[in-house]
């Protein structure tokens, strides 16, 4: 097996999280190479941008293309009661700057981290696809050291590094292997969706705007608008609720569950589904620990949440672009350590976590987040940035509030801290 030294920092998986990572790492002038095991385009859901993934898409060169893509511009968000009641769209330009963070996207995923891979390669970033990782090395003392591949271009080869990026998604291989993956057990939800084609959008500005439409027992619609006339649309509850009568074909929960609320079934009368059924459960986690020697790791594999806000793009760019500059830093300083992270760890851990209460909140039939800013009208703004994914803030106040209503915990339970091998008890939280 030949060896490979060229590379500063190898990055595991090229989806937002990854590029995103690769991208600033190559703006600081690092070596990069990223590995990916399927060839690109491939599809992907999570479709829909909140505002604050802006800073980081404009920091690694993505606005201009994203400006000049056909994807559906999103201003806005409106909630929808199961009667097909519409609130008034939630438009994110009454609080930030029309021109910059208010305006998001709704993109077709296959598309979207296509255009971030050649974005990556645009800035000199290495990119190997069709190329599994088999192992991650370490060395005597445990720390990480780079990766072997099976590639179908480059055969099999051992590529060393100085730091090790797991950006793997739901897969978090290394988070999986050093037994950090912790469920939510309050959070395990299953979601069933597909696409339309044909199906209403609203008019004017309103046409790329995300609809959450509820549904009885606190589940909910997604319907996202994207470019060539398509809709992505999905259902989110418990699995008992949408297995309820036996039903445990996804086509099946799904036609069932667009009777469950008028607008949804208005919507999508004009249209035809255009796209297999998918289906997923039990997928919300977080590793709880982000690095170790060697080792850090991004995106969905630190960690994934229900996917009621739209936070998992702005988590994956956000985590990326933060990494990249604590990766920069411990290379400059000659130290890949744990303690070189803890602040990585601190910001990844307050989006995960303010993000999270907030879905918790959601989903407690006793909260109202109408009901609690009417009562605290010095709360709007922070609900506002919170949801818009202005997310590392102190939001205590916020929370405090809701705490009236329902008990959020302070942090996931998670067990005892796990030090993976050998330095890894300061693992970076």
């Amino acid at each position: 097996m030949k060896t490979l030294k060229d590379f500063e920092v190898v990055v595991i998986g090229a989806g937002p999280a990854g590029c995103a990572t690769a991208t600033a790492l190559a703006q600081h002038g690092r070596r990069v190479l990223v590995i990916e095991r399927e060839r690109f385009p491939r599809y992907h859901i999570g479709e829909s941008m909140i505002p604050f993934t802006y800073p980081a898409l404009e920091r690694i060169g993505m606005i201009p293309k994203l400006r000049q893509s056909c994807f559906m511009k999103k201003y806005s968000v409106q909630f929808v009661a199961p009667s097909g009641r519409a609130s008034q769209p939630f438009y994110f330009f009454n609080r930030y700057d029309r021109d910059t963070v208010a305006q998001s996207w709704q993109v077709l995923r296959s598309e979207f981290d296509q255009m971030m891979l050649e974005n990556a390669r645009d800035h000199g970033v290495e990119v190997w696809e069709e190329s599994k990782v088999t192992e991650l090395i370490q060395d005597d003392s445990g720390a990480y050291r780079g990766v072997r591949v099976d590639s179908r271009e480059h055969g099999e080869v051992e590529v060393r590094a100085s730091v090790t990026v797991d950006a793997t998604g739901r897969e978090a291989i290394a988070a999986t292997r050093n037994a950090w993956r912790r469920g939510d057990p309050k959070l395990n939800k299953v979601a069933v969706w597909t696409y339309y084609e044909g199906a209403k959008r609203d008019p004017g500005i309103d046409e790329g705007g995300t609809t959450v439409a509820f549904v009885p027992d606190k589940g909910w619609f997604w319907y996202i608008p994207q470019h060539n006339n398509r809709i992505s649309v999905g259902v989110v509850a418990d699995g008992k609720y949408l297995t309820r009568g036996g039903l445990k074909d996804p086509e099946a929960i799904f036609q069932r569950e667009i009777g469950q609320n008028q607008w949804i079934q208005d919507h999508l009368s004009t249209g035809r589904v255009c796209d297999q059924y998918w289906l997923t459960a039990e997928y919300t986690f977080r590793s709880e620990h982000c690095a170790d020697t060697g080792l850090v790791l991004v995106g969905d594999a630190v960690g994934f949440l229900d996917p009621v806000f739209s936070s998992g793009l702005m988590i994956a760019l956000k985590t990326g672009v933060a990494a990249a500059d604590a990766i920069h830093e411990a290379l400059e300083a000659g130290d890949v350590s744990p303690a070189r992270f803890t602040e990585y760890g601190r910001i990844t851990r307050q989006s995960i976590e303010n993000m999270r209460k907030l879905v918790y909140a959601f989903y407690d039939p006793n909260v109202s987040f109408k009901t609690v800013t009417e009562g605290r009208p010095d709360l709007a703004d922070a609900l506002t940035d919170c949801l818009s994914g202005d997310v590392n803030k102190d939001f205590s106040a916020m929370f405090e509030a809701f705490s009236r209503y329902t008990a959020i915990p302070d942090e996931l339970p998670y067990g005892a801290p796990k030090p993976a091998v050998g330095t890894a008890a300061a693992i970076a939280a």
